[in-house]
């Protein structure tokens, strides 16, 4: 088959071979990318920037049967241009020739695995999006862009317990690596050369033995058994509760959830346990301190805010979910303030049946479509003479108000 583009990954050290440009009717790259290459003479060469315009010109020397080559950084197959000349020529039509990303790169320069690793662009797309991943997670790249570099992350995760390994022109005689802390990162100006930025929590920076590369799987399991928390007098909510709380927040990977008048923080935990990164507010010391310590006990990060909502929640980054679960005589305030900022889902959990319209009219006023359930369940419990009842659990109403035609960082329907 005659693969008339050539794609060759370059950037992170590897030259580009001279046989592969011999011939070459076309070449498409980067400024660094064609200044460092032996292209022909006689060949056309275009600057990578806009890409429709480079497209088409590709496509020119394409039917006219010309050999093309586009210099890329690192492997273009992963983030990069790849994608999108398979989606204007077809695959058959590319010979693709990775080099080292520079993901691959960065974590060899320091010593780690990254099997384990979660990768996150953020060129070109939302940062909140990798932010959110590295408030989640231990060990994450973030490929970076104008508008989303060290100094923006940084800035975002001032709050955060990680290091910034900010690797900057991989591959080349400027190369540069440097450990930073978020508000180090946030301020420096770093130019245009920096590769990747990875974000760890050194503590838990090289992981366990992975069979399925990337970020976890998920939980097996969820909806815990209360006895899996720590809590006082009972004041947790219900298993069955939270198992339809989490069906309607949808808590994933990239998300930020925040969990109100968070008590234990047992849905702040399954919630981190899915993926997302989670803010937990609660007004009560010895409650910051459990929610802590469970958080502590299945693994993952949750970020506690001591205070009372909605006062303390002008402080916080906007949220894709929220799950209210107290509040009192303040929950129209504490909804309508949440449904303000939920970019996707609000759910409120109440015993008391009389708040509940107040709490449906916040969401309805904030343009939410809004639904309910009034949840009542009888479990096991044993008997003397080896028989068993049904013990009544109090009801609990459960609110939860959906944003019209939500879209996520990708523009896609949540």
């Amino acid at each position: 088959m005659n693969r008339l583009i050539t794609v060759v990954g370059t950037g992170t050290g590897a030259p580009v071979p001279v046989e592969v440009l011999t011939g070459a009717r076309l070449v498409v790259g980067g400024r660094r990318h064609l200044a460092a290459a032996p292209v022909p003479a006689d060949a056309e060469q275009v600057v990578l920037g806009a890409l429709a315009p480079a497209l088409d010109v590709i496509e020119r020397h394409v039917e006219k049967r010309n050999p093309v080559v586009v210099l890329a950084s690192g492997d273009p197959g992963f983030f990069g241009i790849v994608r999108v000349l398979v989606e204007r020529f077809g695959a058959q039509a590319l010979d693709v020739r990775p080099g080292v990303s520079s993901v691959a790169a960065a974590f060899s320069r320091v010593g780690l695995p990254w099997d384990d690793a979660v990768v996150v662009s953020a060129h070109g797309r939302d940062l909140r999006t990798a932010v959110n991943v590295c408030r989640a997670r231990p060990k994450v790249a973030v490929l970076t862009g104008p508008g989303a570099g060290p100094a923006e992350l940084g800035a975002a995760l001032r709050a955060d317990a990680r290091v910034l390994v900010v690797a900057s022109a991989l591959g080349s005689p400027q190369e540069r690596l440097e450990r930073v802390t978020p508000t180090e990162a946030a301020a420096r100006d770093w130019g245009t050369a920096v590769s990747v930025v990875l974000c760890l929590d050194e503590s838990r920076a090289l992981g366990a033995v992975r069979t399925v590369a990337g970020p976890s799987a998920g939980p097996a399991r969820w909806a815990l058994d209360e006895g899996e928390f720590t809590h006082r007098d009972s004041m947790i909510t219900k298993f069955e509760v939270r198992a339809l709380a989490l069906a309607r927040l949808g808590p994933r990977l990239g998300d930020l959830v925040w969990d109100i008048g968070a008590g234990s923080g047992s849905v702040a935990v399954e919630c981190a346990r899915f993926g997302a990164a989670v803010t937990a507010v609660e007004k009560t010391l010895d409650g910051v301190g459990r929610i802590r310590a469970n958080a502590t006990a299945h693994g993952v990060d949750v970020r506690v805010v001591h205070g009372a909502a909605p006062t303390v929640l002008s402080d916080l980054d906007d949220p894709d979910a929220v799950f209210v679960g107290g509040g009192g005589r303040e929950l129209p305030a504490v909804v309508t303030a949440c449904a303000r900022r939920a970019r996707r889902t609000v759910v409120v959990a109440m015993a008391a049946l009389d708040r509940v319209p107040a709490a449906r009219a916040a969401l309805t006023g904030a343009g939410f479509d809004c639904d309910g359930v009034l949840l009542q369940s009888s479990r096991l419990a044993p008997l003397p003479g080896d028989v068993t009842r049904l013990a009544a659990t109090n009801p609990v109403f459960l609110l939860w108000g959906v944003r019209p035609q939500a879209l996520d960082s990708e523009g896609v329907a949540l």
